[in-house]
């Protein structure tokens, strides 16, 4: 005999507000939260690209950007527009690497590639709602600038190796 009764589903927990205390805040490196933290955040995140630096910058944790981000719509939309911005100063960076070495300048162009190519679906949306562009125009656009920085990557070290230099 089989009984025809099903276990219930499993219930959501409802989540609770949260509020922590002045001293739980400094145990996880989050001092007094200055009231204007997410203008901070958002602008070291342009200049850098660094969500962790850009909390440490505006003196809040990690997990209070992230929290603020998916509870605010218009602060998630300003850091992906930060990170956007981040990504073309970025951009702007390896291209005048690329054009003139300057020694006293030091950036990893193959890291720099590979993240702009890891991110550029989320630069080809964002720059597609800035400018009311079709998103696969932006993607042909982001394609022929990683083209072009890969092309001038290779020249230069087909040059370097001719001219006995190692590229560095």
């Amino acid at each position: 005999m089989t009984s025809n009764i099903r276990p219930s589903p499993p219930t959501r927990a409802k989540r609770k507000n949260v509020r922590f205390t002045d001293a739980q805040k400094a145990a996880e490196g989050e001092g007094p939260v200055n009231k204007h933290w997410r203008t901070y955040f958002l602008q070291h995140l342009a200049a850098t690209s660094n969500v962790s630096a850009s909390a440490k910058t505006a003196g809040i944790s990690l997990s209070r950007a992230y929290k603020t981000r998916r509870e605010h719509a218009d602060f998630a939309a300003a850091w992906r527009a930060a990170l956007c911005e981040g990504y073309e100063h970025l951009e702007m960076e390896v291209l005048a690497q690329l054009r003139g070495h300057d020694p006293e300048r030091k950036l990893d162009i193959a890291n720099a590639i590979r993240l702009l190519a890891a991110h550029r679906e989320t630069i080809a949306t964002e720059r597609a709602k800035r400018h009311g562009q079709d998103e696969a125009e932006v993607f042909a656009s982001l394609e022929r600038k990683l083209a072009t920085i890969r092309e001038r990557l290779a020249k230069d070290g087909t040059a370097s190796q001719a001219d006995g230099r190692d590229g560095r």
